[in-house]
């Protein structure tokens, strides 16, 4: 929590809700592998702070609707949730028992902002501003999945589109006829778990 308040002013519901992550997800792991066991006791750090750092590079508004493309464990959507209490976050993954991991946290919390949908983010219908996930699967393939999406108009003063939580060389994955902005995680957080790691923003050319 030190390094999220470091970074972000949080009102007191806001730092409440954050502060009870742990002891939830902690007591959750115990029966389900939400998160990686060996990870668990990083949550913030490696997990909450990471699903963050989307927040220094854009403010999402009411107008937003924002969807999490194979949640997992819910980040980075639960935390971006937390973040923008007045943008409306939709959770999809395809393995529902985290689907119910993520509802009773957001009930537990207080969170009303979420709504969990258990399908694949290829079958999902159209209505979002922007797409947000943590390395699903390669760049040029997630964008196939969600570009047509993306049929609401942005509240903020970026086009809807894509925003990826990746490591690594994507030069090999950037989707045609789009923009493609990579982001090194450093600049926005200086923290060292961040080496390497990157936002990539793609938009419609």
């Amino acid at each position: 929590m030190d390094d999220l308040e470091r970074y972000f002013k949080l009102s007191p519901t806001q730092h409440r809700q954050l502060t009870e992550l742990q002891p939830l997800y902690t007591e959750w792991n115990a029966r389900i592998n939400v998160i990686s066991r060996k990870d668990i006791d990083n949550i913030y750090s490696n997990h909450v702070l990471h699903s963050l750092s989307i927040a220094k590079f854009i403010q999402f508004t009411a107008q937003d609707r924002v969807l999490d493309a194979g949640t997992g464990g819910g980040f980075p959507g639960l935390p971006l949730a937390i973040l923008f209490p007045e943008t409306s976050f939709v959770l999809a993954d395809s393995i529902n028992k985290k689907l119910q991991v993520i509802q009773d946290i957001a009930c537990t919390i207080g969170l009303s902002n979420i709504q969990t949908v258990h399908q694949r983010v290829e079958a999902l219908p159209k209505g979002f501003s922007f797409v947000v996930s943590r390395a699903v699967t390669r760049l040029d393939t997630m964008w196939a999945w969600v570009s047509p999406l993306l049929t609401l108009p942005s509240g903020t003063n970026l086009q809807n589109g894509l925003l990826y939580l990746k490591g690594g060389d994507i030069s090999a994955e950037k989707p045609n006829n789009t923009i493609v902005r990579q982001i090194p995680l450093q600049s926005l957080i200086p923290a060292p778990q961040f080496h390497e790691k990157s936002l990539v923003y793609i938009c419609k050319n």
